[in-house]
């Protein structure tokens, strides 16, 4: 059984976008990380889309997805569409597929525009001599304190999951990986937690405070204090997490 939905403005190539979700395994060009999820690009008008395949979940996300949850895919196309009603950047969403029988969830597609982007805030983590660094990550505090004022709360605002584009102090971030967020009015520790995950360089920290007190009025003291503290108690969990994984794979061997 398939269900999808296509974006109103590319309805007319609903062929095209079946036929490249039946085709999946044995076209298109495969892109960036494989582990967990499969993404593909494929010609589109003189331009490229992606097509991110959801690996087949659990046996209980099975079900779930089927009867009583949204589908990562779906999920993405609607918060996508979401955003930009906001005026907040995300790759065009284009459509999302799903796959199931009577009973269980199986696989799901979403597909959107492919964007060629400089960088991602991971490369402002790893190349501290990135051109431009300081402007680029001030400019991107304050592209998150919009996300904050306009109730977006990205749970899966992480180093690979923002894409930069722009220079000379103009530049323009997109936000991907979307199936994990929350739409609501966000108070100053959720504000603080959603830096969380981004960076362990205290130092980076320190210039995302400055930049996130100047635009929210808020006392920076105040502002570092507490976004530091949550990227300490993030980057312990995240140690203790890796420390426990390798002991597993000792005790398997």
């Amino acid at each position: 059984m398939r269900k999808y939905k296509i974006h109103p403005n590319f309805q007319n190539e609903t062929s095209f976008f079946n036929s490249i979700i039946t085709n999946y395994t044995t076209q298109g060009e495969h892109y960036g990380n494989q582990d967990r999820n499969s993404l593909k690009l494929f010609e589109f008008q003189e331009d490229k889309i992606n097509v991110k395949s959801f690996k087949v979940p659990n046996l209980i996300n099975r079900v779930a997805y089927k009867f009583f949850r949204k589908s990562k895919a779906r999920r993405s196309f609607e918060y996508a569409n979401k955003l930009a009603s906001l005026g907040i950047g995300t790759p065009q969403p284009i459509a999302y597929y799903e796959y199931s029988n009577a009973f269980l969830f199986g696989k799901s597609y979403y597909i959107s525009h492919h964007l060629n982007y400089e960088l991602t805030y991971r490369e402002l983590v790893t190349q501290p001599d990135y051109k431009n660094h300081e402007n680029i990550l001030r400019a991107f505090t304050r592209f998150t304190y919009d996300l904050h004022e306009k109730g977006v709360n990205f749970l899966d605002h992480s180093p690979g999951n923002t894409l930069i584009e722009g220079s000379d102090n103009n530049y323009k971030f997109y936000l991907v990986d979307l199936n994990r967020m929350k739409f609501h009015k966000m108070d100053f520790a959720a504000r603080m937690q959603n830096f969380s995950r981004l960076t362990p360089k205290k130092e980076m920290v320190r210039i995302m405070s400055d930049e996130y007190a100047k635009v929210s009025g808020l006392d920076f003291a105040k502002v570092f204090a507490e976004m530091w503290r949550c990227t300490e108690e993030f980057q312990e969990k995240f140690h203790r997490k890796q420390r426990l994984k390798k002991q597993l794979k000792f005790w398997k061997k």
